[in-house]
This record gives C-alpha cells, structure tokens and sequence, in this order.
C-alpha cells in the first residue's frame, strides 16, 4: 500500500502528516504505522504522525499519535501545522477554522502572508486545575506544591491539563540540565496516572521564559505547544510572570496569552512545511 505524506513541524516539533480527508485512507495499525514512520533511522523521522480527517463536528478533525505508538489527546505545535495544511492544499477558504480533537474542539486563526499561511493562533481552551481531571494524585487545587524525588534531585512540581496532563518544575541553568535522564522517570511517575508531560523552565523576567520539555511518549523535543501554555499557567499561578509571555524552547519562540477575562489561552507560532512524499508499506 502506498501512502503519501507531508513532513511538517512547529518549531522542529515534526510530524508526519497524512490526509484522510480528500479520499479515505485505509490505515488497519495505526499505531505500528506511527512507530514505523516516526523512526529516524529505519523511516521517515518524526515525533509522530497526524491524521487530517472529517469530522461531524467541526471543519477537521485531528488525530495524533506519538513516536511510541500511543494516541495523545491533543498537540499544539501540531494543530497549527493542520491549519496551515488545509489551507495551503485547498481544502479550505478559511482563514478561521475549527478542529476537533480528543481535548475537544479548537479554534485556530490563520495569519496569511503572500496566500500561505505563516503562523498560527490557536485558542487552546480553558486550563484545568482539579487534580482528578489533570489527573495528577494531589489533594489540594490548584497543584502548586508536589514535591517529588526522584533519582539523587527533589523537585517541585505545578501541574495543569491543557487536555493533556502537564507537571511544571523550575530548574537552574536549563541549558545544562540533563533533561532524557530526569524526564524519563519523571514521566511515568506513580504520582501521574496517565503518566505525564514533563516541563523544566527557567523563568527570565516577568515576560520571558526559558523551557525544555519531556514529551509522554516522544521523549525531549525541540517545542510542546499545549507545553507552553501549561508553563505560562505555571508561572502565573505562582506570581511570577505576567499574563502575556514568550515561551523560548529549544526550537523557537512560542507567544502566549492568558485572558483571564474568558479564561482561555491563546497561542501563537509558526507552521512550516517541510517536504512532500510517498512510502511504500
């Protein structure tokens, strides 16, 4: 069977990209075929793949499954790479979309330049605080102060679902920090019931942000949009940053607003193609 796919990324956080929506694509293992197509060395190379379908509820749906097989609920670089897709290929006049996800259904605005859409602005919905709804086993809400130890290093955590679970820490000198070391075990914490994202940050100024991310079920990547967004919620919650921040993570800048006056999170980037092509399976 042959498939054609298009490599896209939001600030290096890559994807393969397959349209299920012009003509039904018959994808039997999905998970194996995520695995297959995101090896670097033996496939395409990704953190995962994208499936851009119909939906009943919305203008596309989206389905994202991670490099180990998994399907997340919902990715925020990836979701803006799905709006500059639809658009670029004509599947839509849109410059306003709606996206359904497992998180629930998004809403992007398209920010054109020369017909091609250049980057992304993604209403990332409604933080969630509860512990049960993170989840995260934690008594008290919000999740300010789980103090976890793993290793020879304590650490403390602030945990928020962006429709994925995120648990936020603050390190010194991210840049040295051995992130694969402590975010592999962090993830999978007894603490994380879904196991979790993993964010280590280190705060510039009220406005600025520095964050390296552990992905459930991708290990360190280069962005983590709906990552960002739960680390700007972080950092607010504790009285250290303004509402509106630049998130610079390893790929890029991310730029994102809290309106607490909805309580919703905006988030802006951009949306790259990368290459076009076709495998063979």
């Amino acid at each position: 069977m042959m498939i054609k796919f298009t490599k896209m990324h939001g600030l290096g956080n890559d994807y393969v990209y397959i349209d299920c929506y012009s003509k039904e694509v018959n994808l039997k293992d999905i998970s194996n075929l995520a695995k297959f197509m995101s090896n670097r060395h033996f496939g395409i190379g990704s953190d995962g793949i994208i499936l851009i379908c119909k939906s009943d509820v919305a203008d596309f749906k989206m389905r994202m499954f991670n490099s180990d097989g998994s399907e997340a609920e919902m990715c925020g670089n990836g979701i803006r790479c799905v709006g500059k897709f639809v658009y670029d290929k004509g599947l839509t006049t849109k410059q306003t979309l709606k996206i359904e996800t497992l998180a629930g259904a998004k809403i992007l605005k398209l920010n054109i330049t020369n017909q091609k859409v250049e980057t992304v602005t993604v209403d990332m919905g409604e933080p969630i605080f509860e512990p049960k709804k993170i989840p995260v086993k934690y008594s008290q809400t919000p999740v300010k102060n789980l103090k976890i130890k793993v290793l020879d290093k304590d650490f403390n955590f602030t945990c928020v679902s962006m429709g994925n679970p995120h648990a936020v820490t603050i390190v010194d000198n991210i840049s040295q920090f051995d992130v694969e070391k402590y975010g592999a075990v962090l993830e999978k914490n007894e603490h994380f019931p879904q196991k979790s994202n993993i964010e280590f940050i280190e705060i510039i100024d009220k406005n600025n942000i520095k964050m390296r991310v552990w992905e459930r079920g991708a290990g360190e990547t280069l962005a983590c949009g709906t990552g960002a967004c739960a680390v700007a919620i972080a950092s607010n919650i504790n009285e250290l940053t303004n509402e509106k921040v630049n998130i610079e993570l390893l790929g890029g800048i991310l730029n994102i607003n809290w309106d607490k006056k909805t309580n919703h999170v905006f988030m802006t980037g951009a949306a790259t193609t990368v290459f076009e092509g076709q495998i063979d399976l």
